[in-house]
């Protein structure tokens, strides 16, 4: 068992983070995580209440260990805050925007506080706003993120909170991405990606074939998915979606994009509703060449953990005492 100062903040068995995915982490996806053994986060996306009640019931009936819901701070106001509390999670995330007003109300409830960043200006922000967990995630993860890479992110992030324990995200799909973290400073990871492709998970079977089929350099990071969808995205952050025509056909033109919108947002419903994945976005991160299948959350949770047990191992077998002539 590896004991960071994350799996003793929860109890928990292994240092694995669901990542609240919006539409994907539901109710099920979190309660499988946890049971497991990791920390279940439920993805709040865009503040839809009826989705949220019908999912936080969910994960409050199928699990009784810890569990969170994640929050995309510039598009969630005050009541859908309460609305999580009133569910009593043992968590909740903060990503993209300023964390302090609503952290105020969380952190008062007497709940803990993870916020995800991008950079150390937000770390900065996170430590301010009295964060329990801040998610250091690096570009490579699938969905909206910013431009630096989790290697270099995550020990920064760790200089500049002090003794906060940080997360790595961002292209972790493996216990060798977990061990890698461990290294860097990090108390544990958040996947996406890798849950993405899970039986618990939220979403069309073809999406998970998707991810499972797709490769690194077939991912990218573009805003045309939100200018189709009308979503009023902070400056500066995109989303690493697998390829597709739609992309393609966009990328690049987003201006042009904008000002056809009365016959693409048609269009691009109409194709989410048909699970057309030629002009629906797949999100996906770089860590999809690690996925080969899809399969049981708590089967991945258990394996990640014993793969990282065996990379640690490995490593300290490197270490060799200097001899003595």
């Amino acid at each position: 068992m590896i004991a960071t100062a994350l799996t003793r903040l929860f109890e928990l068995e292994h240092p694995i983070v669901l990542a609240p995915m919006g539409g994907v982490s539901g109710g099920r996806l979190a309660a499988a995580v946890s049971n497991a053994g990791g920390l279940g986060l439920v993805g709040g996306g865009y503040g839809d209440r009826a989705w949220l009640n019908r999912e936080l019931d969910l994960v409050s009936q199928l699990t009784s260990r810890p569990w969170g819901v994640g929050l995309i701070t510039w598009s969630c106001d005050r009541s859908i805050v309460d609305l999580v509390l009133a569910q009593r999670p043992h968590a909740v995330m903060l990503s993209f925007g300023d964390p302090r007003p609503h952290a105020a109300v969380i952190k008062a409830a007497g709940y803990r506080l993870i916020c995800q960043v991008q950079d150390l200006a937000g770390a900065r922000l996170a430590r301010e706003a009295g964060a329990d967990l801040i998610v250091a995630q690096g570009t490579e993860a699938g969905g909206h993120g910013g431009t630096c890479a989790t290697l270099p992110l995550v020990p920064a992030v760790v200089d500049a909170v002090n003794l906060i324990p940080v997360l790595a995200a961002g292209g972790i799909a493996d216990g060798r991405g977990l061990a890698a973290a461990l290294a860097l400073g990090a108390q544990g990871v958040l996947i996406g990606t890798r849950f993405y492709a899970s039986d618990e998970a939220l979403g069309s079977p073809r999406a998970k074939q998707s991810i499972v089929e797709g490769s690194a350099d077939g991912t990218q990071r573009t805003t045309v998915f939100d200018i189709v969808r009308s979503l009023d995205w902070p400056a500066g952050t995109t989303g690493r979606a697998l390829r597709n025509p739609f992309m393609a056909r966009w990328h690049g033109h987003e201006r042009k994009l904008a000002a056809v919108l009365d016959t693409e947002s048609a269009a691009f419903q109409a194709a989410v509703r048909a699970e057309d994945f030629d002009t629906a976005m797949v999100w996906a991160g770089e860590g999809v060449d690690l996925i080969d299948a899809v399969a049981p959350a708590g089967t991945l949770v258990k394996r990640i953990s014993e793969e990282t047990e065996q990379c640690i191992a490995r490593a300290t077998g490197l270490c060799q005492q200097p001899t003595r002539e």
